[in-house]
């Protein structure tokens, strides 16, 4: 067996113990931060400079194997920077972060996350995997994106029904009550497992697979306490309404 293929094991056994331990231990940061997580930073800084590896390292693992990119390899680092673009550069600008925080220590081990997860999807795209062109007409790939296109537009349309809900109601939070907010809590991290359920599909990769599972491991239980949340701060909150799988959980 591969030191990828090993590394990648032990990666998704680490996010199995994440999955786990975040019922318990809810994340700091948004409607949870709470003293005690060491000293804060800036939460549009912190948010930019966890997730700029993102972007960053991404185009550097990319730059470096230019000359042997194809079409293949190209689509999927323009689908990857299309979600990334967005989530590290403009949703930060967009959304109110004035005033508000998050501590340091969970802004550096998103980063270092972050850059391991880069260079698990980076290296298996630019230099390990070798797609033809037909890859881009087979079936899986067509599923794949087409899950991925629909996860990135309902992710980005709840984010910014969040974003417009305090414009017209003023700061804090309040009860959304459209699109697919009409049926879950969260549905921006629904639509973010989508997206990387899709990329998993059309990459057809134990990378792509293993950024599904950590996504998961930390979207389904943030979802989860956030609905809690919402039904302890309202009580009129809807109670027909699940947390991330529609008509499930």
């Amino acid at each position: 067996m591969s030191s990828f293929n090993i590394f990648s094991i032990a990666w998704i056994a680490i996010a199995v113990v994440i999955f786990f331990s975040l019922f318990y231990v809810v994340a700091p940061y948004g409607r949870h931060l709470k003293d005690g997580w060491g000293p804060n930073v800036s939460a549009r800084f912190g948010w930019v400079f966890m997730e700029s590896p993102c972007v960053f390292l991404m185009l550097i693992l990319a730059a470096g194997a230019w000359e042997s990119l194809n079409l293949v390899s190209s689509i999927f680092l323009t689908l990857w920077l299309t979600h990334y673009i967005h989530r590290t550069l403009i949703w930060p600008y967009r959304v109110n972060m004035t005033g508000k925080e998050m501590p340091l220590t969970i802004a550096l081990s998103a980063f270092f996350f972050n850059i391991i997860n880069v260079s698990i999807q980076g290296y298996w795209i630019f230099y390990f995997a070798s797609y033809s062109l037909d890859w881009l007409s087979s079936p899986v790939f067509i599923f794949g994106i087409c899950i991925f296109i629909i996860g990135l537009y309902i992710n980005i349309r709840s984010d910014y029904i969040l974003i417009n809900l305090r414009k017209e109601k003023g700061p804090g939070y309040h009860i959304p009550n459209s699109f697919l907010f009409k049926r879950i809590s969260s549905p921006n991290y629904f639509g973010e497992l989508l997206e990387w359920m899709g990329w998993a599909i059309l990459t057809f990769s134990l990378s792509g697979f293993i950024f599904f599972v950590w996504t998961f491991a930390n979207l389904f239980p943030r979802a989860i306490a956030n609905h809690k949340w919402y039904k302890k701060e309202f009580k009129e909150y809807p109670a027909s309404r699940k947390a991330i799988l529609p008509w499930i959980i």
